[in-house]
């Protein structure tokens, strides 16, 4: 694995946890069986050193990671233009892993956080929601294999 080119940039293991965890959304990088890349925004939660998504019960993206279960996840944590400086202070990581479905207990784990994360004043709502659309959809969890993250600001 390549590393960061301006170490200056790079931040601790524990700090792009820190970006990955807080991040709003990411792009799910995945490759089909005849090598083209797909690229996917996406929410996600973090839990267990482990990033959860959620997905229909069909798709590209399940398609791809049933070929090849390879991933990369890149998330923008901050990001401001300098104008003037013709630059920007942002921080971001990316993510290389193996995605693999989940049981439906680990499904029902993650859908709960979900709704803590995105929707925390309306969790008994969602709590609903989930009942209702959890046979309805697929929960992925991607084992972080390597992590990387960088700053400017």
């Amino acid at each position: 694995m390549r590393s960061i080119r301006d170490t200056n940039k790079q931040v601790t293991r524990d700090e792009a946890m820190e970006i990955l965890y807080h991040g709003e959304y990411g792009v799910l990088s995945t490759v089909d069986r005849d090598g083209q890349p797909y690229g996917v925004p996406l929410h996600y939660i973090v839990l267990n050193d482990a990033v959860y998504l959620h997905c229909d019960l069909e798709g590209h993206k399940l398609d791809n990671i049933s070929d090849n279960n390879r991933v990369c996840l890149t998330i923008i944590g901050y990001s401001e233009l300098v104008p003037g400086s013709f630059t920007a202070n942002y921080e971001s990581v990316i993510v290389f892993g193996k995605a693999n479905l989940v049981d439906e207990s680990e499904k029902i784990q993650m859908l709960n956080e979900l709704v803590r994360k995105y929707s925390p004043e309306y969790y008994d709502k969602g709590m609903k929601v989930i009942d209702s659309f959890k046979n309805k959809c697929s929960v992925i969890r991607i084992d972080v294999e390597h992590i990387t993250g960088k700053k400017k600001r």
